[in-house]
């Protein structure tokens, strides 16, 4: 799998988070054809840990913008992707960090991201959705693109919150984003592609879940 990931991304940083390096796809159709392949022999998911999506980088943008919101605390980077937000975490001196992924590719694109920024994270294996609380911040960057992912996961966070964590969601404007029990903290400009997104920025919006 690093062979794999080696091969069909390049060293980038993101937009708004200049500070992070990233094994990222550059050029769209390459990766996603290669990993439809590497899908058909293996039961792989698509390539999303290839990308650093607008919502994981507002939440980067935001930790890095104020390291004392993550330094000392367990924080989880949940659906995490590239791992953005952990390593974010990470860099701002969080006690500890998790970055949770049910696709076995993301959680080695993080363990790849994760050394190239001299930090550590941990990637569980499995979903921690059920998981009792063990963290005093969870960070989710769009997790509501979905009507059963949104069914699957929000009613685990909404008790994560009511267990002591505080819970960020960061949404680009996704249309299973929750109304109620949300409180807005910030928004974001994030610059996108057209190959990823219909428009080439993103208002990204990060609200604290409620119980």
């Amino acid at each position: 799998m690093i062979d794999f990931i080696r091969a069909h991304t390049a060293i980038a940083r993101p937009s708004l988070v200049p500070e992070i390096a990233l094994y990222l796809a550059t050029e769209i159709t390459p990766i996603w054809q290669a990993t439809e392949a590497w899908l058909a022999e293996t039961g792989i998911e698509p390539p999303f840990w290839a990308f650093a999506w607008p919502g994981g980088q507002a939440l980067a943008r935001t930790i890095l913008d104020a390291p004392a919101l993550a330094a000392g605390r367990r924080v989880l980077d949940f659906a995490a992707g590239c791992g953005i937000g952990a390593i974010a975490a990470a860099l701002a001196g969080a006690a500890r960090v998790e970055a949770a992924e049910i696709d076995p590719l993301a959680l080695a694109a993080t363990r790849l991201n994760a050394a190239l920024n001299g930090v550590a994270v941990e990637t569980p294996e499995g979903d921690v959705v059920g998981s009792p609380c063990r963290w005093d911040l969870i960070l989710a960057g769009d997790v509501c693109y979905e009507a059963p992912m949104t069914a699957h996961i929000l009613p685990w966070l909404r008790r994560m919150a009511g267990d002591g964590a505080e819970v960020w969601i960061a949404d680009p404007g996704r249309a299973y984003l929750p109304v109620a029990g949300m409180e807005l903290l910030s928004r974001h400009i994030v610059q996108t592609t057209r190959e990823l997104e219909d428009r080439s920025e993103r208002v990204v919006t990060i609200h604290r879940l409620r119980p």
